[in-house]
């Protein structure tokens, strides 16, 4: 844990969060649509495979797609209601415009519902798309208790109330990951998602302009500069979230962050604290990493979670049921 006491706010955030998840877990079952619905994880795991093949680049957007729902109104697949003038949703939050693999989700969801129609939840597809997207990546393999049922409501507003922001200090991403359950371990080891992907200049252009960072890497900076402009407004360039393997989920994302080559303010803040710093060096070296990711993995997809006669199961995850 960091070394600075935590404040009593905090604690009580961490406290309620964490009976949250333990509330929402003991519903949800590994093996849920077993008798059901039994080709439900084999749908979506060939979908997703199959779109990680054509573009690497899915696989990120969908492990991010299950950090942006669970961490809005809990893993209730609110992300994926399309936005309408009449209801604005999620994806209409700035924070939520560049999130990938929606269609994704569509095509698997299609694909269940030809098979055993109104049984599996689009949350749950979201939960194993995500851990499918994982083992594509970086061999991470893991159980997804399910049993999730899809929210009744999306709205704008939530995201940017909810998401850690790249911009966030330590201590902000620590009371965030706390306020849903999540320790500060828990929230390290979440980080390395950040091992595949991509980012706009304008989520990192604060640590290039007026001035660069003086903890940036200064030929790393000298690549940004010459990538990025001081206005992103009319050109917003993208680069790889990971220098050395972009589209593997490794620990490499650690040995970034020691190297002083990361993008976004909030992963080199991972080194202002000794507890968060000594996790980062373990992590560089391998170790338990990947098992400890697929753990916090699913922690966070059991937060909030609606289950029993709560909420309903889509019929169309982008859209509510009429």
């Amino acid at each position: 844990m960091p070394t600075k006491m935590r404040n009593p706010t905090f604690n009580l955030a961490f406290l309620v969060g964490s009976l949250m998840v333990a509330a929402s877990s003991a519903q949800l079952q590994v093996g849920f649509y077993e008798t059901t619905c039994p080709k439900a994880e084999s749908i979506v795991q060939s979908v997703v495979f199959e779109a990680i093949a054509s573009n690497p680049g899915l696989g990120a957007g969908l492990v991010r797609l299950l950090f942006h729902d669970c961490f809005v109104r809990g893993c209730d697949g609110s992300v994926l209601i399309a936005s309408t003038a009449s209801n604005p949703s999620e994806q209409a939050s700035v924070i939520d415009l560049t999130l990938r693999g929606f269609d994704v989700i569509d095509q698997a969801k299609a694909q269940i519902e030809a098979a055993c129609p109104g049984i599996v939840s689009c949350a749950d597809i979201v939960a194993f798309a995500a851990r499918d997207s994982a083992l594509k990546l970086g061999g991470i393999n893991y159980t997804v208790a399910a049993g999730r049922r899809d929210g009744l409501e999306s709205n704008e507003a939530d995201p940017l109330n909810n998401i850690p922001q790249f911009s966030f200090t330590l201590a902000q991403l620590e009371s965030s990951f706390s306020a849903k359950g999540l320790s500060v371990e828990d929230m390290v080891i979440l980080s390395g998602a950040h091992s595949i992907g991509i980012a706009h200049c304008s989520s990192f252009t604060n640590r290039l302009y007026p001035t660069v960072d003086p903890t940036l890497d200064p030929t790393f900076a000298s690549t940004l500069l010459s990538l990025c402009p001081n206005d992103t407004s009319t050109n917003n360039p993208t680069t790889t979230l990971d220098y050395q393997t972009p589209n593997i989920l490794d620990n490499k994302y650690y040995q970034d962050i020691l190297n002083s080559k990361v993008l976004l303010t909030s992963d080199e803040d991972l080194t202002n604290s000794t507890s968060t710093l000594s996790l980062v060096k373990s992590f560089s070296q391998g170790g338990s990493w990947a098992s400890q990711f697929a753990a916090s993995m699913q922690k966070m997809g059991q937060i909030g979670v609606l289950t029993g006669t709560e909420g309903n199961i889509r019929l169309n995850c982008s859209v509510f049921n009429s």
